[in-house]
């Protein structure tokens, strides 16, 4: 029997879920992320989202601080709007993946869950070491073992009457260092103990997920409850796909609403459309992994926001589903997907 959801409210039965975006974000903190612009168009983009401005953020979304200062009023404000719009539009549930190292905003969850009625999941675990300090750099397997059984069984750490409803995202470098190695182990072990969805971050490298998973499973981490994020900006050939669909993970396609001709964190990878994002969810499909592919925006910027200009969390319900029809994937498969495929990962 299926698990109840861990929702910052409290418990929610799987049935009650809905459709579900597993890889979003409400806040968080992508300052050390910062790309400097073309020096041509630096002018445009260092200022606040305009009309004026926002086609050049699109193309170079990390060059805008303005952009990448993904909290404050103005996007709390904007967050819970759309909340209101993807409650209206069918969505159900957002998973959270702020964690350790990226500043989230459980209140604003809370917020937001209270007033549209879209249950959403607070994540704990690590985010990469470059955004760690130093005190956190240095915690053991056992002590971050201690911190994410803390948040997941008593309260987040800073914010002690919620807790937190899975691991992730689980964030890790290239190569990955001992502090992401730990986090992973530490992961897995908590994973083992109190039989929790996770969710894993890797590096923009197309051996990472492979590493993640071989590092997670020597230290006793179980596939089936686990998703391996933004394999539409990692792992480029259909063949390295379905090798790395047989370690029975959840194979996640995050970066709905992405559409760029110049990828700014890796410039020699070729961003996906959303249209060939379906063509790799398809091939899976056709190889009997239906049952483990999983969609969202992991939106976290200002830009991919409606107030801003962008494509907003309800994107994949409006526009990509339909996408997903006229491509061949039928009306049963689709809601598999967004609905019976997420709460079988968080609930089991």
């Amino acid at each position: 029997m299926a698990h109840p959801a861990v929702t910052v409210l409290g418990p929610v039965p799987a049935t009650q879920l809905g459709r579900t975006l597993t890889h979003e974000h409400f806040g968080l903190n992508f300052e050390k992320f910062y790309v400097k612009p073309p020096s041509q168009l630096e002018s445009y983009i260092e200022n606040k989202i305009s009309l004026e401005n926002v086609g050049f953020i699109r193309q170079y979304p990390y060059s805008s601080r303005s952009n990448i200062k993904f909290s404050g009023n103005d996007v709390d404000n904007a967050i819970v709007e759309e909340m209101h719009m993807y409650k209206k539009f069918g969505g159900g549930t957002i998973i959270e993946n702020t964690n350790i190292g990226l500043d989230r905003n459980v209140p604003l969850m809370v917020k937001a869950s209270k007033e549209t009625g879209v249950h959403v999941v607070a994540g704990t675990g690590f985010y990469v070491s470059a955004v760690q300090s130093q005190s956190v750099l240095h915690k053991s397997v056992e002590e971050m073992c201690n911190d994410m059984r803390n948040e997941l069984q008593n309260g987040c750490l800073d914010y002690e009457s919620v807790k937190c409803g899975f691991i992730g995202e689980v964030g890790s470098s290239w190569p990955i260092d001992d502090f992401e190695r730990r986090a992973i182990q530490a992961t897995a072990e908590v994973q083992t103990e109190l039989d929790c969805a996770v969710s894993f971050h890797p590096a923009r490298e197309p051996k990472a997920p492979f590493e993640i998973m071989r590092i997670f499973l020597e230290a006793g981490g179980n596939a089936n409850r686990t998703i391996m994020s933004h394999l539409d900006r990692t792992i480029g050939s259909e063949e390295q796909l379905l090798e790395f669909a047989s370690f029975g993970t959840f194979c996640q396609f995050d970066l709905f609403g992405v559409e760029c001709s110049y990828y700014q964190l890796k410039p020699l990878f070729d961003m996906r459309s959303d249209a060939q994002r379906i063509d790799q969810i398809h091939a899976l499909i056709h190889h009997g992994k239906e049952s483990k592919i999983l969609l969202s925006h992991d939106i976290h910027t200002k830009h991919r926001l409606v107030k801003f200009g962008g494509h907003g969390f309800s994107h994949i319900l409006n526009n990509v589903k339909e996408k997903m029809l006229i491509k061949g994937i039928s009306e049963n498969t689709a809601e598999k997907i967004l609905t019976r495929n997420p709460a079988k990962w968080l609930c089991g």
